[in-house]
């Protein structure tokens, strides 16, 4: 597996509960500008709308040799799951404050996967405290590889 892209800020705004490995429904040179590793999650996140589970605001690059019928950078993409999976998801999202995040975008056996996190949104005193937790449990690491 080969990572394309990464969302790292995901990780850091949101508390992730649970994670799902979803398929994209790509058009024209999309996959061809994806293995050139320019796609963009930044802003991107996950819905769920009659029963499909859909990716907006995920960018995707024209293909630097493609044509005139080259990709729209940021139209909705289908994301392909499980029924039972999707049936979790509709019954999560509804719940308040829980929402879907792309947590990265990877090539498997050539096909463009996404992985798609159930996550709940983190307050400005969380993120605070988690980086805070971090930074004590490197320092814990650091000074017990030391002492050896």
């Amino acid at each position: 597996m080969k990572d394309v892209s990464v969302n790292r800020q995901a990780f850091h705004n949101y508390e992730i509960i649970e994670k799902f490995e979803a398929g994209i429904v790509l058009t024209g040179t999309e996959i061809k500008s994806a293995r050139e590793g320019r796609v963009n999650l930044k802003d991107a996140y996950g819905i769920v709308k009659a029963g499909e589970v859909w990716l907006l605001n995920a960018h995707i690059s024209p293909y630097s040799h493609g044509n005139y019928a080259n990709h729209e950078p940021l139209r909705t993409r289908k994301l392909l799951l499980r029924r039972a999976e999707i049936n979790r998801l509709i019954g999560r999202t509804t719940e308040r404050g829980l929402t879907l995040v792309p947590l990265r975008v990877y090539l498997k056996e050539g096909r463009l996967k996404c992985e798609l996190a159930l996550a709940k949104g983190r307050k400005v005193h969380d993120k605070r405290e988690v980086s805070r937790q971090k930074t004590i449990d490197k320092e814990t690491r650091q000074a017990l590889s030391d002492r050896k």
